[in-house]
């Protein structure tokens, strides 16, 4: 999920922030009591919409994001911006064989938990092991393709039931480890919270309020001299106002949020704010398909021409991010793969809207839209509150599909609600940026289309939130992981475009960007446009633990 983010400050006690929730108060007490204690700390303001639940669990949808990277960690960190370099982190290396089928990972020596024991084979098999037991925790649906997982020694090995080049991504790059001798005793891994998480990274949980997280030096880490960063502070900021003050003001020194006109407001502030935000993945209007209403494609494709998408880049977002276009291709970042004739399919058109509505047999009675059978197209589209960008852009989206005659009520909900209510499918529209991307347009289109990422009603879905059930799409993203030639992973990817223009699951709106401010007044080591070592976010999972990695005290 798109986060915002708060402080990099000087280390020590924190007692203040522990109740300072919406203002900067919390990020200047614990500056000064940092600084006249020595060492190094991060503290960052990620804008939630809501306090902190205290819950660490990597395997579940809404809590993932607090504890893989700096807790828990991959077998290997993929680096999005860089095309997929591979980094190999807790494997030391791994070798594919059987025409790719099989994937062999070495696991790296002299590895501990936080509670000193090792991190072994064992470990790495289990938690495989574990997530196929309990489906609701397989977030990438890897035991969707993962035939068998065994361990010998130090080597894991992957065996896939076809060729599965991309789904390398999923399987150790975006699934991380955690230790048996811990969650072999949890009666219930879905519904555990994991309040005091136990992992391989750089970090552990050492004290948590719903109003600040607070993470020290993990002194087992097996990168020797790593972090250089002692603690990492976490206050839970409930609307991008107040920690864009505290960012301006210098109060803040990671940000990963919107900021209204950022020039004037931010940069101009001081000479060590900086900012980038790379194109990453779409923010949309996800369309629940089991609507009596909007699983009909009519609906849907006349909402799709009814939204002006460059009004929403520039109003709704001041230009940062890009409009979007149907297809789901996120450029520049992947042009390469854009069919430029089906991005032109959906220009605004909200005359031709109203056309489409007309010709499916719906009746304009007044201003709005009704079935056969009297009903309105009247619709509830959820929003977190807290993202007034979001607030904003969703505001527009509501403007002009009511001038087509489709009426929407905006509900802007707490982050926890939201997430719950989105991922259980209870919703009609919402308005959203959730769905992570890859090294490719193929993984993006791959959590929005796949049917085994998605569930029943009431039930979880890791993604696939609008409830898209296509045999033929499921295919073609299955044939794209049996391949390694590029014309026919464009070729399938085009496909995939089709799909989205033909059936418009999901409404993409703007090119989503990693949200991304950071100061350089006391430390060095951020990821920067020369030098995109990881996704810069603080919400991005797992790099935002590599990111505090890097981080290195000034002089």
């Amino acid at each position: 999920m798109r986060r915002g983010l708060l402080v990099v400050l000087l280390a020590g006690a924190v007692a203040a922030a522990w109740t300072a929730v919406g203002s900067g108060a919390g990020a200047k007490t614990s500056a000064a009591a940092h600084k006249a204690a020595g060492g190094t700390s991060v503290t960052i303001s990620n804008e939630q919409g809501a306090t902190w639940t205290c819950g660490f669990n990597p395997f579940s949808a809404d809590l993932v994001d607090w504890s893989f990277g700096p807790v828990y960690e991959p077998l290997v960190f993929i680096d999005e911006l860089k095309s997929g370099a591979a980094t190999p982190w807790l494997a030391s290396k791994y070798v594919w064989s059987n025409h790719n089928k099989t994937i062999t990972f070495t696991i790296r020596p002299g590895v501990k938990w936080s509670d000193g024991k090792p991190l072994t084979a064992a470990d790495v098999l289990f938690t495989f092991q574990l997530i196929k037991k309990y489906k609701a925790l397989d977030l990438q649906a890897v035991w969707s393709v993962l035939k068998s997982v065994t361990a010998k020694g130090s080597k894991v090995t992957m065996k896939f039931r076809t060729a599965a080049v991309p789904y390398f991504y999923y399987v150790a790059g975006q699934t991380p480890i955690v230790p048996q001798h811990i969650w072999k005793s949890v009666k219930n891994p879905i519904t555990f919270k994991d309040p005091h998480p136990l992992g391989s990274g750089p970090f552990t949980m050492s004290k948590c309020s719903p109003q600040v997280m607070q993470y020290s030096k993990n002194a087992h880490y097996w990168q020797k001299g790593l972090p250089k960063v002692d603690t990492v502070y976490y206050p839970a900021y409930t609307s991008n106002d107040p920690a864009n003050q505290d960012l301006a003001s210098g109060a803040a020194q990671w940000g990963s949020q919107f900021i209204p006109s950022i020039n004037k407001f931010y940069l101009s502030k001081s000479k060590d704010n900086h900012y980038w935000f790379p194109p990453v993945a779409n923010v949309s209007v996800f369309i629940n398909l089991k609507n009596p209403i909007l699983k009909d494609v009519a609906v849907r494709r006349a909402m799709a021409y009814a939204i002006d998408r460059s009004r929403v880049s520039q109003i709704g977002e001041y230009g940062y991010e890009p409009a979007a276009n149907q297809t789901g291709i996120v450029t520049p970042t992947f042009k390469s793969w854009l069919n430029k004739g089906l991005a032109k399919k959906f220009s605004y058109n909200p005359t031709k809207a109203k056309q489409i509505l007309t010709k499916a047999g719906y009746k304009l009675k007044g201003s709005v839209f009704y079935t056969k059978t009297g009903k309105p197209l009247s619709f509830t589209m959820v929003n977190i509150g807290g993202y007034s960008d979001w607030v904003l852009s969703a505001q527009i989206v509501q403007q002009e599909l009511k001038a087509i005659g489709i009426k929407v009520a905006a509900s802007n909900l707490s982050s926890t609600t939201y997430n719950n209510d989105v991922y259980t499918g209870k919703y009609d529209l919402a308005y959203d940026g959730n769905e992570a991307g890859g090294p490719a347009p193929y993984y993006e289109l791959r959590q929005e289309l796949y049917s085994p990422n998605s569930a029943a009603i009431g039930k979880l879905a890791s993604s696939n939130w609008e409830r898209y059930y296509n045999k033929n799409v499921d295919k073609l993203i299955e044939a794209y992981a049996a391949t390694t030639s590029s014309a026919k992973q464009h070729s399938i990817v085009n496909q995939l475009e089709a799909a989205m223009v033909r059936d418009v699951p999901i409404i993409p709106i703007t090119e989503g960007v990693d949200w991304y401010q950071y100061n350089t007044s006391h430390l060095t080591g951020w990821v920067t446009q020369k030098n995109p070592y990881a996704k810069p976010a603080a919400y991005e999972v797992p790099d935002w633990g590599v990111l505090l990695l890097h981080l290195r005290p000034k002089g």
